[in-house]
């Protein structure tokens, strides 16, 4: 009677273990596609920006990146979005399947420029995008570095009808590997 009981505690306590760790798994896989906690970095929490990796930011695979721009950040209107990223990023871009989205629309794109040799690319919507609007910069198709790392991809704008510089919006801080 008593090894009965015993058995049985043991059993549930193995299948309560086991859910527990099942049902775990599908938040640390969101955790891997969001910037979560960052303790030391070299950019200031303001300057911070979300990023999604729809296929898990895995190295030397393909990826759809979803560079989120919240609206409290757009405080004028963009004519041009130039995202630069580091020089020891060799991750591959597809010019051709690359979007704009506000309030989950895409945007006709005038121009889209990925100049590999300064490492820019650079997305012109045919007209500009109104200040205080998210945004969401979509590329799909994107070829995953080899080398796993941390990224930073750097977004700045230029705004229409203003003195042709870019202005710094903020950091994507985007881990592969």
């Amino acid at each position: 009677m008593f090894s009965k009981k015993l058995m049985a505690r043991g059993a549930f306590s193995s299948l309560a273990i086991a859910g527990c760790l099942l049902g775990s798994i599908p938040a640390v896989t969101l955790a891997q596609s969001l910037p979560g906690l960052t303790i030391f970095s070299g950019v200031k929490p303001e300057y911070r920006l979300s990023y999604r990796l729809d296929f898990g930011g895995h190295t030397n695979a393909w990826d759809r990146y979803r560079l989120r721009v919240p609206a409290k950040k757009m405080k004028l209107a963009v004519a041009q979005f130039s995202i630069t990223y580091p020089n020891y990023y060799k991750g591959k871009f597809d010019p051709k399947d690359m979007e704009i989205r506000v309030k989950g629309k895409s945007v006709p794109l005038q121009e889209v420029n990925w100049n590999k040799e300064n490492r820019v690319i650079e997305l012109i919507p045919e007209e500009p995008i109104p200040a205080n609007s998210a945004v969401e910069l979509v590329f799909s198709n994107v070829k995953n570095p080899s080398n796993p790392g941390i990224f930073y991809f750097n977004c700045q704008i230029l705004s229409p009808g203003d003195v042709p510089l870019l202005r710094y919006l903020g950091t994507w801080e985007m881990s592969i590997g």
